[in-house]
This record gives C-alpha cells, sequence and structure tokens, in this order.
C-alpha cells in the first residue's frame, strides 16, 4: 500500500485566509449597494465563462486522447503528423492562437463553407455569422489539446506492457484492451494533470475577452470603464475566479484520495 503523502495530512490552513479574505469580499458584494451592482453585471458573464470552458475543454480532452493514440500508432506517418502537431501548437501562445483563430482561420473556413454551398446552389453565410464565441472555444481547444494529449500518452504509457500482454493471451482485442485494461489503470496517472488543465483552462478563459466575447472579464472591463470604480470591480473579477478554481481544485483533490485509496 502506498503511503500517503505528508502534504495530504496538513491541515488546510491556507484554505482558512483564502476564505477569510473571500469572505470579507463577499460581506462587501452583500452590504454594499456598489458592489451588488458590479456583481449583478459580473454574473451575467459567469455562465459565459464557464460554458465555453466546458465545451473547449471536452472537445480539447477528446482531440487530445485522439492525438495521444495517435503518437503511439504503429504507422509512421500517424506518428510524425501527430507530434508535429503538439510541438507546433505547444510553441504558440494561446491569445495567438485565439486571434489567429478569429482573424485568419475563422474567416477562411467560411470562405471555403461558402464554395461548397455555391457550388452546390445555396446561399453563402456571412463570416459574422460564425460568432467570435465559438472561434474562441475552437482556439482553446486546438491550444489545450495539445498539452492534454502529452497528458493522456504518459497514462496511457504508464500501464505496465505485462499487463497489455496479459490481455493479448486472453484473446481481448485492442478496443477490449484499451476500455477493460489499460484506460482503467491510466486514468489513476491522468486525472491529477488533467484536472490541472481545466483549472488552467478556466483561468485562460479569461482571455476571450480580447475578441469582445462578454464573459467575467470582459463585462469587468466594460463595468470598469463606465464607472471608473477599477479597484471594486477587479476585486469582484478576481474573487469570482477564486471561487471557482479554489473550489474545483477542493473537489479535484477529493476525487484523488478517493481513487488512490480505491486501487491502492
Amino acid at each position: 500500500m502506498v503511503p500517503t503523502p505528508p502534504q495530504d495530512k496538513d491541515f488546510p490552513y491556507w484554505l482558512l485566509v483564502a476564505v477569510a479574505i473571500g469572505g470579507y469580499f463577499l460581506y462587501e458584494a452583500v452590504s454594499n449597494d456598489l458592489y451588488l451592482q458590479i456583481l449583478g453585471t459580473l454574473s451575467k458573464g459567469i455562465k459565459l465563462t464557464i460554458f465555453v470552458t466546458l465545451i473547449g475543454f471536452s472537445m480539447a480532452s477528446f482531440f487530445g486522447l485522439l492525438l495521444a493514440l495517435a503518437t503511439m500508432s504503429r504507422f509512421l506517418v500517424l506518428r510524425q503528423a501527430a507530434r508535429f502537431y503538439i510541438e507546433i501548437v505547444r510553441g504558440v501562445p494561446i491569445i495567438v492562437l485565439l486571434l489567429y483563430v478569429a482573424f485568419v482561420f475563422g474567416p477562411a473556413l467560411v470562405a471555403l463553407v461558402n464554395w461548397v454551398l455555391t457550388t452546390l446552389n445555396f446561399d453563402p453565410i456571412r463570416t459574422r455569422d460564425f460568432s467570435l464565441m465559438w472561434r474562441a472555444i475552437i482556439a482553446l481547444m486546438i491550444g489545450y489539446s495539445a498539452f492534454i494529449a502529452e497528458v493522456f500518452r504518459a497514462g496511457l504509457m504508464s500501464v505496465e506492457i505485462g499487463q497489455i500482454e496479459a490481455a493479448k493471451a486472453l484473446g481481448l482485442n485492442g478496443w477490449n484492451r484499451f476500455r477493460h485494461i489499460i484506460f482503467p489503470q491510466a486514468i489513476r496517472t491522468i486525472m491529477p494533470p488533467l484536472g490541472n488543465d481545466f483549472i488552467a483552462m478556466i483561468k485562460d478563459s479569461s482571455l476571450v475577452s480580447v475578441l469582445g466575447v462578454l464573459d467575467v472579464t470582459q463585462l469587468g472591463k466594460v463595468t470598469a470603464a463606465g464607472n471608473f470604480r477599477y479597484f471594486e470591480t477587479y476585486n469582484m473579477v478576481a474573487l469570482i475566479y477564486l471561487i471557482m478554481t479554489v473550489s474545483l481544485s477542493l473537489v479535484l483533490r477529493k476525487i484523488e484520495r478517493k481513487m488512490r485509496s480505491k486501487y491502492d
């Protein structure tokens, strides 16, 4: 049985400090009319922030898994193509990907679709019909899929080769080996970094504000520009992101402990 790491036994004093600070700002939010007004405005962007993160991360995880499997393929072309994608995308900042997808890839994709529609005698669509929100989601998916692919690859490769050989000896085909033997064991290695990537995407989703998408950050910028109360506005923006990320971190840590106690 693997011993419990010492840090898992520590009393979370840091959490008490964080709760105290958060409690103070929450008290200010519910007792101060200005904070209440700012919170009411920013709350409209919380749903969009969560939507962008969930959809973007789901797409990135699916594509990242495919990329990881491609890097482990027996076909050289698939391995090299997947490695090319991963290394190139990981070298490009997320904000550059957002701008590239929004103003280069997006219009090019609309032009391609319009060429197909015109060939089939359908009416073309306008570039503006491809919303900036979905361009931002695609950019986040592209950026994070490369990092998540490496997480999946490391997790899949952590499974002992003897387990795979035993599954082959039992007559299990590739899909059943993956579903019953490889993935259930790899998920223990995959979960912690995958959870970290999800938290990172929540924070990086704030970058969609450069495209004018009305998430929490963009609404904060608009609100602060209108009332000139930058201190109060950005305090609330930071508090909202902290509540989302810290609470999710605690949930993921609890899940990791349960998985560790279940399999160890």
